[in-house]
């Protein structure tokens, strides 16, 4: 499904590139796993492939589609949903998905009944009509989560999904997006819960100084270090122990 050669950036500015000579390949139908510190360049990576920022040098591929020369179909192959939230606080959850429908061409009963389904399987149908700004930081999350998914996305970008979230909303966001999966659409999801990330991703990468170290069933990449018990260990031992808190 996703095809990367020697992809990299350098931000404007900067000495070192967020993301080096990447090659990476990312099958149909797969929940895989970007994870790593802060700043090892897991967002940059999401954001080249959403195509939201120009890579500095390199090539990538979408269900076959060259980004240089397919970018608008890719966009409409791609959902994205950030770590921040996405969303219009002073309009309600309603106003919101409406805009960000329309965005992707759906409209009028289509998108009314897309857009209902999803506020009711994700709890948020009696908020409907309700500002985003009164919602908690789980509905919110939820919320985000829809407006990444109501045109059926064959790719879905997910940016710390769970993040700031009560363990009840955590449960029906990874419910749903193996639901999502199972239906054939490929996740690419980034995430600092590394327990969840062991149980949920079918394949993970672990990225440091925008290269990857490592990458693999979790299982097996645990397994083949004999101090690592769980995936949290395994980073650990290949990332450090070191801060790696960035302005």
């Amino acid at each position: 499904m996703i095809q990367i050669s020697q992809l990299s950036k350098k931000y404007k500015g900067a000495t070192d590139f967020s993301v080096s000579d990447l090659d990476l390949t990312i099958e149909d139908g797969e929940i895989f796993g970007l994870l790593g510190p802060n700043g090892a360049g897991k967002t940059t990576l999401i954001s080249m492939l959403c195509s939201l920022l120009k890579p500095t040098a390199g090539s990538f591929t979408i269900h076959k589609l060259d980004y240089k020369n397919n970018k608008n179909q890719l966009k409409q192959l791609v959902g994205i949903v950030p770590q921040e939230y996405a969303l219009y606080p002073s309009l309600t959850a309603v106003e919101n998905l409406r805009y960000f429908g329309s965005m992707y061409g759906l409209k009028g009963q289509l998108l009314k009944n897309k857009l209902t389904e999803q506020l009711e399987i994700l709890g948020l149908l009696d908020f409907a009509h309700r500002p985003v700004k009164t919602f908690s930081g789980g509905m919110k999350r939820r919320l985000n989560l829809i407006s990444g998914i109501l045109h059926n996305p064959k790719v879905l970008f997910l940016d710390e999904p769970t993040v700031g979230v009560d363990v009840q909303s955590r449960t029906v966001i990874i419910e749903h997006l193996k639901k999502l999966n199972a239906q054939g659409t490929t996740i690419v999801y980034t995430s600092h819960h590394l327990n969840e990330a062991e149980h949920f991703c079918d394949r993970v990468a672990i990225i440091d100084h925008g290269q990857i170290v490592c990458k693999g069933v979790p299982k097996k990449l645990i397994e083949a270090h004999e101090n690592a018990d769980h995936l949290e260990d395994l980073f650990l031992i290949l990332t450090g122990k070191a801060l790696r808190d960035h302005v």
